[in-house]
């Protein structure tokens, strides 16, 4: 396993939930900016996006945020981010968060979040994507989508083995934990994505 520098973290841009999502996003920044690690997220001005990123740059971490001209023009780019690149639209967005990290770490979020999700997930089953993908269940967030996701194992929509492409902690230490010490993906397990 080759180190781990760089890490995407997927998250809402919402600013209505719970004080303990903020909690949880805060202190996975923290975690990354003291073991080294740079933080990757979608440059998102709110939410956990924000929140993530704040705590690893106040404590003296690097995050880079990837983010569609659109949304820069919207007013909604987080402008203290170590670097900023700016992209033609949301899909190269996704593409080059995934290219440029080492791991994924998928905090709660809302639609655009469980798409993200949904696209690691069906990457990693066709071999694209070898790398970690941890869910940070925080309050049990990701318990239906999770359920979801076994059901699909036990009715064969999906392999077996497919459910080893994800791996749940319920706290930032735990999911970072996870991050560094996840085996990557053996590209072989392409040969079981038709089901």
């Amino acid at each position: 396993m080759n180190e781990r520098k760089h890490i995407c973290v997927y998250c809402a841009s919402s600013t209505q939930i719970d004080p303990r999502y903020f909690q949880a996003a805060r202190e996975l920044g923290r975690l990354m900016a003291e073991r080294g690690i740079t933080l990757i997220n979608g440059a998102g001005s709110m939410g956990l996006m924000a929140e993530s990123a704040d705590g690893c740059l106040e404590n003296g971490g690097e995050a880079i945020g990837i983010i569609p001209t659109f949304m820069i023009q919207e007013g909604w780019c987080h402008t203290s981010m170590t670097r900023i690149i700016e992209t033609d639209n949301i899909h190269i967005r996704q593409e080059k968060m995934a290219e440029m990290s080492d791991a994924a770490i998928v905090l709660p979020g809302g639609c655009g979040t469980f798409a993200e999700l949904m696209e690691l997930i069906t990457w990693k089953q066709l071999g694209i994507y070898l790398k970690p993908i941890i869910l940070l269940n925080t309050l049990g967030y990701y318990n239906a989508t999770t359920a979801m996701l076994q059901q699909a194992v036990e009715q064969r929509f999906m392999r077996l083995q497919h459910a080893d492409i994800w791996r749940v902690a319920s706290t930032p230490e735990e999911a970072l934990e996870m991050a560094l010490t996840t085996p990557e993906w053996d590209r072989n397990i392409r040969r079981f994505a038709k089901i």
